[in-house]
């Protein structure tokens, strides 16, 4: 009887740290627990193996280093340091060399990659097999589901984890943190006490205390774009789960809230294990001594400069601050951090409002210099300052920090070699092109705001340090030039359901702003650069335009296959735009379509939809126009090489194809089509090598067999 235990390490690391879980108790519970479940007399007859990637240090402080701790508690360690080809590698250098039939297998993990790994082994025809992790839909929908037997990990005999409880003094907290110098900036403040409360096990309460609604009670508390949120607060908070608590005005009103709620919690029996008191102005010792009678772990949150010498002194407790784990930034590094390093996340600020306001004014007056004057009035219409004052304050400032520079005359121009300027202006530059793109190659009136968040993930040039992270990220700084006046943002009903309202973005009219204006100036450059390609064949293009030639080629390819497997006229613009996304930078795809119009190898029209009551804007290729022809009889002999590799039992990679096919070949671009038409797919592992669907429409066209049923596949 074999029975194994496979223990997903690199994976239960998350697990062990947001419960509040030890690597070594985890270790000895999963193997305590697995030769019960197997019927075993004692552990010695199980195969416990600890997979992971050895070779690197795991995440994580550790007295004892894993992979020895491991081995200690009579695990054998295997090393695992590619994740894609994980069953492939258990089964060649684990099960391999042990022939006999498994009786019972049980992994250890929160995540799929393990359990292709099933299908694999040589099980008995009774065998058990379980599967620990920690979601308990992680089967859910998968082929798995009905074959394993599921438990969770926080289930198991002998494992506890450990239950957080937060109370947050966040009067205290905000107004020592404004007093230290730090710009509280709310969003992230939440975001990372509860990512610290999270690594000292499961988060189950969090609240915290304040005079919420009464106005000047708290200090200035911002957004990521510097907005005043002090107002909404209480709601941002529960939107994290987090309770906002009223207390009355006043140090000790809180501190007796606070201490009244702590020890009547810790007398339920569902209390935490771990209770965090985020505050520090004050001797807690009432609240303290109770909770360590009680066996918690009690930690403090404080900030440096403002935490009571009693509990800095304290034997039993751990201190932790607040200024430490959150990265706040001060009101002073504000000014030197970004001439000096990228920062954690370039998000908008008062300067991009300078920049922005600046960058349209300069438009407006095709001059790259503008007076003090004008740019402050300038601010004042986009409601960026309340005042000339302010106005004044805010340049002088930018000045001081090189964002702007001083002309002849009194004029000011933009430092365009400060980072902030020039990140700012790519941004907007490509945020405006993206929204004018998807409008002008779809036709669209506007842009769905979750459609326009999907497609600046794909700008390439935004793939910067501290840029494009996420979206919301990307949501911060559309409704920055939203508020700048540069995109505009309006509600639209759902075409479904006419009484739900959803976001859209549109570009103001060239009338209206003047950064619109250079966008349609943008547009007739394009179009007239498709008319200098007039007649110009593809290859020709390549000499001068190679991403418009290499689009081109991709589009042709892709409607050719769409359109003979489904035995369609005409495949949908926007589908096509999303399968080459990755390929287009910018306008290459718009280019294409250009260059593929004003040469009649497409047209592109409003097509009936049978799955939709509209119309579906779509590309149909005509496949007699002689430019048309010689790529899809490129495409023809790339394939041929393919199916010439197959038959010889070749090994299809790069060097390989190129040293069949002539010189003057673009492979990359090729082997990346057939990738993307998953005529050819990565083989797991194994870089640079690929396998041929050789039963693909395409591939059994080319090969020239089975074309009548390919042709009736496709009705």
């Amino acid at each position: 009887m074999a029975a194994y235990l496979i223990v997903d390490v690199d994976d239960l690391l998350k697990f062990t740290a947001e419960h509040g879980v030890d690597l070594q108790e985890l270790a000895v519970a999963l193997r305590g627990n697995a030769a019960l479940v197997a019927g075993l007399y004692d552990t010695s007859n199980l195969k416990a193996i600890a997979i992971a990637d050895w070779r690197t240090e795991l995440q994580g402080e550790w007295q004892v280093e894993p992979e020895t701790m491991f081995r200690s508690v009579g695990y054998e360690v295997f090393d695992a340091d590619d994740r894609s080809c994980l069953p492939d590698c258990l089964l060649d250098g684990l099960f391999r060399h042990d022939p006999a039939p498994i009786s019972e297998l049980i992994l250890a993990t929160t995540s799929l990659d393990l359990l292709p790994l099933i299908s694999k082994l040589n099980l008995t025809r009774n065998s058990r097999i379980r599967v620990w992790g920690a979601d308990e839909n992680m089967l859910a929908g998968t082929e798995y589901e009905d074959q394993v037997i599921y438990q969770l990990l926080d289930g198991l005999y002998g494992l506890r984890t450990k239950n957080v409880w937060v109370y947050i003094d966040f009067e205290n907290i905000s107004i020592s943190l404004n007093e230290q110098g730090f710009v509280v900036n709310l969003d992230h403040l939440i975001e990372r006490l509860v990512s610290q409360a999270k690594a000292h096990g499961k988060l189950v309460k969090m609240a915290a205390y304040a005079p919420w609604g009464q106005r000047g009670a708290l200090p200035p508390l911002v957004d990521s774009s510097g907005r005043e949120v002090a107002g909404e607060a209480p709601a941002r908070l529960m939107m994290a789960n987090i309770d906002p608590v009223f207390h009355l005005p006043g140090k000790q009103s809180a501190d007796i809230r606070i201490a009244r709620d702590v020890l009547t919690d810790a007398g339920h029996p569902e209390a935490g294990d771990v209770i965090i008191l985020a505050t520090g102005d004050r001797d807690f010792n009432d609240v303290v001594n109770p909770l360590l009678q009680r066996n918690k772990t009690v930690i403090v949150w404080g900030v440096r400069g403002s935490t009571g010498r009693l509990l800095q002194s304290h034997p039993s407790l751990q201190l932790e601050y607040i200024d430490d784990f959150t990265d706040l930034q001060t009101h002073q590094s504000l000014s030197a951090v970004e001439t000096e390093h990228d920062i954690e996340s370039f998000i908008p600020s008062q300067w991009s409002s300078v920049i922005i306001q600046f960058y349209r004014l300069s438009a407006m007056s095709e001059n790259a210099t503008t007076t003090v004057d004008e740019l402050i009035n300038q601010l004042i219409d986009a409601r960026d300052v309340v005042s000339s004052e302010r106005g004044d304050d805010l340049v002088s400032q930018a000045i001081s920090l090189g964002i702007l520079q001083q002309q002849s005359a009194g004029g000011v121009s933009l430092n365009m070699q400060h980072p902030v300027v020039e990140k700012t202006l790519l941004i907007v530059n490509r945020m405006v092109r993206r929204v004018a793109n998807t409008l002008s190659s779809r036709n669209w009136e506007y842009v769905n705001y979750g459609f326009l968040l999907k497609g600046l993930a794909m700008e390439r040039d935004l793939d910067r340090p501290g840029m494009n992270e996420n979206d919301q990220w990307r949501s911060h700084w559309i409704d920055c030039l939203v508020r700048e006046r540069v995109l505009q943002r309006d509600l639209v009903p759902h075409r479904h359901n006419p009484d739900d309202l959803v976001p859209v973005i549109r570009i103001p009219s060239a009338e209206e702003h003047p950064i619109a204006r250079q966008t349609e100036q943008t547009h007739g450059d394009v179009e007239a650069a498709a008319q200098k390609w007039q007649g110009v064949p593809p290859h020709q293009l390549f000499e001068t335009e190679a991403e418009v030639a290499r689009m081109v080629t991709r589009i042709v390819v892709s409607v050719q296959q769409f359109t003979s497997f489904r035995n369609f006229a005409w495949c949908p613009l926007g589908s096509l735009h999303r399968r080459l996304r990755e390929f287009d930078s910018g306008v290459i795809f718009q280019q294409a379509v250009e260059y593929l119009l004003v040469n009649n190898m497409v047209a592109v029209n409003e097509y009936p939809n049978p799955r939709s009551d509209y119309n579906t804007k779509g590309i149909e290729l005509d496949e007699n126009n002689p430019f048309v022809a010689v790529l899809l009889a490129e495409r023809d002999e790339f394939v041929q090489v393919l199916l010439q590799m197959y038959r010889n039992n070749t090994t299809i990679t790069q060097a390989s194809i190129e040293r069949i096919l002539p010189d003057g070949w673009d492979v990359p671009l090729w082997i990346s089509t057939m990738r993307v038409e998953n005529v050819l797919n990565p083989l797991p592992g194994r870089s640079d090598q690929y396998s041929l669907f050789r039963t693909h429409h395409s591939v059994k066209l080319v090969a020239n067999d089975d074309v009548d049923e390919v042709a009736a596949a496709g009705n």
